[in-house]
């Protein structure tokens, strides 16, 4: 299946390392997460990637265009200009790239590189700064099984603080560091069946979470797929180091 990766965004709250660089380029353990993102996607035979640029999005189209020469050893002949390569890494992705505007939304995005989708019956959409160790099998015979035209992967987060329970008095009933949240949020990894693209606009005002998903979603054709494992979105400076202090112990759970 193909599968539409949303690269747009500028990434404020990232704003240390967004400044030079779109934030799916921001590195996990010297590799961009939209890499990290994409292995996710091809372990289970989705390779055909769509990237809807937006904000530096040059960047991303370099480092695709480059891709082997990054990852390949070679001699060059400086006499006749011969190149001999020597591959130390070969990846069969299909990599389309395509400029979708710099302020517009993510479903106006989707919408603008539907020209570059096969006609498949349905089409995968993710976002381009989280990772899970999500099953992929599993989220697409979830979504077949419900029949709706959208599935949606739902996590449950910790959240950020402590939560204290008291009674009327102020006397702690329970302490718990950071628990995890009873209500699921919303972490990408979408099943979209081709239906879906009516619901959506090439307006630069056309957000996906908005009107197209809410919509979705009164009229029963959306459906979530309850992830049971760890996801993370690279949101901040906190998180870009959480992520690579997990790599550089072994502990990247989505590699």
């Amino acid at each position: 299946m193909q599968v539409i990766i949303m690269c747009g965004g500028k990434g404020t709250r990232l704003r240390e390392e967004t400044v030079i660089k779109p934030k799916p380029m921001v590195e996990i353990g010297g590799r961009p997460i939209l890499w990290h993102i994409m292995s996710i996607y091809a372990r289970y035979g989705h390779k055909d990637f769509i990237l809807p640029l937006g904000y530096k999005g040059e960047v991303i189209k370099q480092y695709f265009h480059d891709y082997t020469l990054r990852n390949t050893d070679f001699t060059v002949n400086l006499a006749s200009g011969e190149v001999t390569s020597y591959p130390t890494q070969i990846v069969d992705w299909r990599v389309t790239m395509c400029d979708t505007g710099q302020e517009t939304l993510k479903g106006a995005r989707i919408k603008r590189v539907a020209k570059y989708l096969n006609d498949a019956d349905r089409f995968m959409v993710t976002y381009g700064d989280g990772v899970a160790d999500i099953d992929l099998d599993k989220l697409l015979d979830f979504h077949l099984k419900a029949k709706t035209i959208g599935t949606f992967t739902g996590v449950r987060t910790p959240t950020r603080f402590g939560a204290v329970k008291t009674d009327a008095q102020g006397n702690i009933l329970s302490w718990e560091e950071k628990p995890i949240l009873n209500e699921y949020i919303n972490c990408g990894f979408f099943v979209f069946e081709r239906k879906f693209l009516d619901y959506l606009s090439t307006d630069s005002s056309c957000d996906l979470e908005r009107e197209p998903l809410q919509r979705l979603a009164q009229e029963g054709q959306l459906a979530m797929y309850p992830h049971p494992g760890q996801w993370q979105c690279m949101d901040t400076l906190r998180d870009s180091l959480y992520l690579n202090e997990l790599w550089d112990k072994g502990q990247a759970f989505w590699a």
